[in-house]
């Protein structure tokens, strides 16, 4: 093994950088509500700072180990990540959430395993990298590229004969995309005979504020009951 042996020292002051490491990139996704957040990303940056370790250790220690390969317990840890970032994946209809929260916990492993061998300006810089990407250039995405989901909107009215163009006037004015309509008769009777129902499968841009939206189509006609639903 070429360089000094690692020693207690060097091994504590590593396993408390991955820790910091961890809780760095963590609070960031703690702050967008996702669901790896410091504890996660904190616990996964020590354990793979601690295999990183073992790895480089083992060779040491051992005499039979001298030739041993210190890369092999980190390749499995690499494989390994890809168990816990699948987790971090939902699927809500046609819409996919948390692959940013999953790639950050790849990276920070990544990071871990370099803190723990030693790389410690590799470590920062990708430390450093991994904020800017998800900090500035998340909002440079949603400026010039805003993103949209796929909703199924439903608008119940009071009357037999829903005013399909208002509504329609009133999501483009929003910026919504209808992409099929449907009018449903009601059983249920109102104060003009028997209401109905006008289902939209609608993209919906993420900035859009649903309150107004509410409101601008319940103001646009006789609208009681407004549902916006995930479209499976």
């Amino acid at each position: 093994m070429h360089g000094e042996p690692i020693t207690e020292i060097d091994m504590l002051i590593r396993l408390g950088l991955g820790f910091i490491a961890g809780i760095i990139v963590g609070f960031e996704r703690a702050s967008r509500r996702q669901v790896a957040g410091i504890r996660t990303h904190a616990l996964i940056s020590t354990g793979a700072t601690l295999l990183m370790l073992l790895s480089i250790w083992l060779p040491q220690e051992y005499i039979g180990l001298k030739n041993g390969d210190p890369g092999r317990i980190a390749a499995q840890v690499v494989s390994g990540i890809g168990f816990l970032g699948a987790g971090a994946i939902i699927r809500l209809g046609n819409n996919i959430r948390g692959l940013t929260t999953a790639a950050s916990l790849w990276v920070i492993a990544a990071v871990g395993m370099a803190i723990g061998a030693g790389m410690f300006i590799a470590a920062a810089a990708a430390e450093l990298l991994s904020l800017i990407i998800l900090i500035m250039l998340d909002k440079f995405e949603k400026q010039f590229f805003p993103s949209a989901r796929n909703k199924m909107l439903e608008l119940n009215y009071t009357n037999s004969n829903p005013s399909t163009e208002e509504a329609l006037e009133v999501l483009r004015g929003f910026g919504i995309r209808a992409q099929s309509i449907d009018v449903v008769q009601s059983t249920r009777k109102g104060k003009e005979g028997k209401g109905s129902k006008l289902r939209l499968f609608v993209t919906i841009p993420d900035t859009t504020d649903l309150s107004k939206l509410a409101k601008a189509l319940k103001a646009a006609g006789d609208v009681v009951r407004i549902e916006i639903k995930e479209k499976y």
